[in-house]
């Protein structure tokens, strides 16, 4: 569904990414995983076309994207959820996640999706007119994960989906994760806490300055010397 080959990407005169290559299969959960500044949301925000890539491809469906704007991106069955979450804070649970289906492709199943986060998220059904400035930390992540799913995406890409929350929370955000999996839908996500990423993932891939150094499966790279002694202190 999704191939990205031999990207290069700066920001400014610095280059962030090199010569990275991954792929996200149909159904797939893919997580890239590192330390803070290893260029994981640089690389995921290059995808969405926040950024433009210095050179390489991605591939979308077999179409190249790069270049397009987020909107385009968006248009094509791509949902980013930042790391900052850019939530309406005085406005509804509610009303955030109607602006969610704001193209064409969404609006048509905004009924049907509001239904599907609402089984996802009860907690958001509960609080749905609740401003979103008075949820929690783990709820107004949910609600930014959810807003993201109201665009009806085939591809959610979530940057540090449990960056600030409590391991309570943090256990909830991936059983989420593993359920929308489950649900066929495709993720890539960008995740510091390494042991839950590789719990949900299929498909993991280690970034280091900018370059990816170990790819493989979750299960697979959690068993890995490297890994557990430079991720899981182990």
């Amino acid at each position: 569904m999704l191939e990205v080959e031999k990207l290069n990407v700066h920001r400014g005169e610095l280059q962030v990414v090199w010569d990275v290559s991954l792929k996200v299969d149909k159904g797939e959960i893919a997580a890239l995983i590192g330390a803070n500044g290893a260029g994981k949301s640089t690389l995921l925000s290059t995808v969405a076309g926040l950024y433009r890539p210095s050179s390489g491809v991605i591939h979308f469906n077999g179409n190249e994207i790069n270049g397009l704007t987020p909107y385009r991106v968006v248009d094509l069955g791509i949902s980013f959820v930042p790391e900052d979450r850019k939530l309406f804070f005085h406005m509804t649970v509610r009303e955030n996640l109607i602006l969610g289906s704001y193209s064409s492709r969404a609006k048509a199943k905004m009924k049907e999706n509001l239904e599907m986060v609402y089984e996802v998220f009860p907690v958001l059904k509960e609080r749905e007119n609740q401003m979103a400035m008075t949820l929690s930390g783990g709820e107004q992540r949910m609600l930014a994960i959810a807003r993201g799913l109201m665009s009806n995406p085939v591809l959610l890409i979530l940057d540090e989906p449990s960056q600030g929350l409590s391991p309570k929370l943090t256990i909830e955000v991936f059983k989420a994760v593993e359920e929308l999996g489950n649900r066929g839908l495709s993720i890539l996500l960008a995740e510091q806490n390494v042991y839950y990423a590789l719990k949900v993932a299929n498909e993991a891939y280690v970034m280091e300055t900018g370059r990816i150094t170990l790819h493989g499966k979750g299960e697979e790279l959690s068993k890995n010397k490297y890994v557990k002694e430079a991720f899981l202190g182990l």
